[in-house]
């Protein structure tokens, strides 16, 4: 009697288990779970498996998270003097030995004229050949212009220029280094890389530097690992140009059954799903359904294609499986967009593992009841 009733007790339990089985506690969803509405005409998403054959198309689907690129202007020099602007100030001295000279006396054969501000015009006042224009010329350019112009009325007159560099022959240092401010450029070949270096160098602490040049009202931008590697990159500035020197913002989430579960930045210009697994410290060895590696991402409704060209819905769903050579070299290749998210499944086998472990439990409970 005893005996029935503990039977009757273990198979209740037994069923009792199973019945709750989807309902076990889990990292992460099962593929099914999410996918289950797939073939569904009304399902809000699509899914796309990652293939040798899929990869490359899916590669030229439209960009999201970011404009897909860096842009940046080509190199161009320059004369290796200044060229005076507006709101530079020009100091002149003039040297005049001859008598009853109209600048200078007998006691002091020499005329100093600071700070002379080159107008909006691009002018500046010399007495007794009034306005000058010295805009887009070089120091050299400028200071002959004037000795010729002087030498009708001072044969003997002698010239001498200096100027410094007002707001539209300096540029901006933003952020991103030691000593951040605005620059005056000390000569038409002044680059961007001097800038920096003037500034004190990129700051160690910044994770993945960019380096922004907001010119003309364009921004451009470049990462500083490829313009400190590539000599053609070090442009040189124009005045007004400025300089922002700051982290890489892109980042994709990580979740389900990964060695961690976080928000991770972008730590190099492009990172494949393959590389996103290795930084998210790989899947789950007990866990992990390794066929069911998703990559979630949402596409602007002007991005959808009915052609074959790009997505049908706006939410995509990448699956890869990682159990074949052809998904290993697909993951491989199948780039992962800012605001991305990768999730790893949970395998059906975790549950089933679990529900097993449960029933072995009660069966061993079971004996030792039925052995009283």
């Amino acid at each position: 009697m005893a005996s029935a009733f503990v039977i009757r007790l273990a198979a209740t339990a037994v069923l009792s288990i199973a019945l709750a089985a989807c309902s076990l506690p889990r990292g992460a969803a099962l593929q099914s779970e999410i996918l289950r509405e797939k073939d569904s005409a009304q399902a809000p998403y699509e899914v796309v498996a990652v293939s040798r054959n899929s990869v490359g198309p899916i590669s030229r689907w439209p960009q999201t998270g970011w404009q897909g690129g860096y842009n940046w202007p080509r190199a161009s020099g320059g004369p290796k003097s200044s060229i005076i602007r507006p709101s530079d100030k020009v100091s002149l001295v003039i040297w005049d030995s001859q008598e009853n000279s109209l600048l200078t006396n007998d006691a002091e054969k020499v005329v100093s004229m600071q700070g002379l501000t080159v107008s909006s015009t691009g002018t500046i006042f010399v007495p007794y050949i009034e306005e000058v224009v010295v805009n887009g010329q070089t120091p050299d350019q400028a200071r002959s212009q004037i000795q010729e112009k002087l030498s009708a009325i001072l044969p003997s007159a002698q010239v001498q220029l200096t100027f410094e560099p007002g707001k539209e022959n300096s540029v901006d240092l933003v952020s991103g280094v030691t000593r951040p401010g605005t620059y005056p450029m000390q000569g038409r070949n002044f680059t961007v890389l001097g800038l920096i270096s003037q500034g004190g160098g990129i700051s160690s602490s910044l994770r993945n530097p960019l380096v922004r040049l907001i010119r003309g009202g364009q921004t451009f931008e470049i990462p500083a690992k490829t313009l400190l590697s590539d000599a053609s990159r070090n442009i040189v500035l124009r005045g007004g140009d400025m300089v922002v020197v700051e982290e890489d913002d892109r980042f994709f989430t990580a979740l389900g059954a990964t060695g961690s579960e976080e928000i991770l930045y972008f730590d190099r210009e492009n990172i494949t799903a393959l590389e996103a697994m290795s930084m998210v410290g790989g899947i789950s060895d007990g866990r992990a359904d390794p066929k069911g590696v998703l990559v979630l991402r949402e596409y602007p409704a002007k991005a959808l294609r009915y052609d074959g060209t790009g997505p049908t819905k706006r939410q995509v769903i990448f699956t890869i499986d990682l159990t074949s050579a052809d998904g290993l070299f697909s993951a491989r290749n199948l780039r992962i967009n800012p605001h991305d998210t990768v999730l790893v499944t949970e395998s059906p086998l975790t549950t089933a593992n679990t529900v097993f472990s449960l029933i072995g439990r009660l069966v061993g409970i079971n004996n030792q009841l039925g052995s009283l």
